[in-house]
């Protein structure tokens, strides 16, 4: 069952965005990869204290390559330093730089009283193989909400098509969560005042690429398989969206703020 709906995900995903990739310049299509957090506010800590944003700096210059190779020369990352930048000066860079879309990459964590306690070399951390998979992001209070759903969608299925599943606990109603679900199968949330989505300019998603206190996604992200299955899905949807917007279909209108 598992496989046969990874062969109906792609063969789905890839009858939506053949068409349009043809029409697509990959060469002049900007791609913001924004790299979650910085190093002094480094975001969750993993099951063995690896801090998120080292994963985060890795998984982006996976997806980066991915795009390159893919013919998309005006991708680029934002927040590669590690020196602290806030979230509208990300976005800002994005619009300078005249990106079509805007991708911000991340790794999760859970809500404090899910996370147990064990020793690594020595050392105490946490950690919780409770939850596992992706989450992605929306918000509708973006300049670009319609279009930004759209690549999600995309993004979604092509993550599913690479056998990847996503966590939806985001949308657990207690306190710190309760994002509510666009589509759970395709593991959307919408988050309206994300800062980094809702200043964007551009289509714009946050990615929650997996969840690193879970001991076994944090192999896979240190390993890094996971981010080959991601980078491979990132490339597939940003090509979709690079044929869509290259063919000019009418805007559809943006939810009130």
């Amino acid at each position: 069952m598992k496989r046969g709906w990874r062969r109906a995900a792609l063969a789905l995903a890839l009858g939506t965005s053949c068409g349009r990739a043809a029409a697509c310049d990959t060469g002049a299509f900007g791609v913001a990869l924004d790299i979650g957090h910085y190093r002094a506010a480094p975001g969750a800590v993993s099951a063995t204290g690896v801090a998120e944003f080292d994963y985060n700096l890795a998984l982006a210059r996976q997806v980066l390559s991915a795009l390159q190779r893919a013919g998309f020369a005006r991708a680029f990352l934002i927040g590669e330093s590690g020196v602290p930048l806030m979230l509208a000066d990300r976005t800002r860079i994005a619009a300078q730089a005249d990106a079509r879309l805007f991708l911000s990459l991340h790794h999760d964590s859970v809500q404090p009283h899910y996370l147990s306690e064990w020793l690594v070399a020595g050392k105490p951390q946490r950690y919780s193989d409770l939850y596992r998979g992706y989450a992605i992001f929306v918000s509708a209070k973006s300049a670009q909400a319609s279009r930004s759903i759209e690549f999600a969608r995309l993004l979604g299925t092509y993550l599913r098509a690479q056998g990847l599943t996503p966590s939806l606990y985001h949308a657990e109603a207690i306190p710190g969560e309760n994002r509510p679900l666009l589509d759970a199968r395709l593991g959307i949330h919408r988050f309206d005042d994300l800062a980094v989505l809702r200043t964007a300019t551009m289509p714009a998603v946050l990615l929650e690429s997996g969840v690193i206190v879970n001991r076994q996604e944090e192999m896979a992200a240190a390993d890094g398989s996971r981010g080959r299955h991601v980078a491979q899905a990132v490339t597939a949807a940003v090509t979709g969206m690079c044929g869509s917007m290259t063919d000019g279909r009418a805007q559809r209108t943006v939810p009130p703020r």
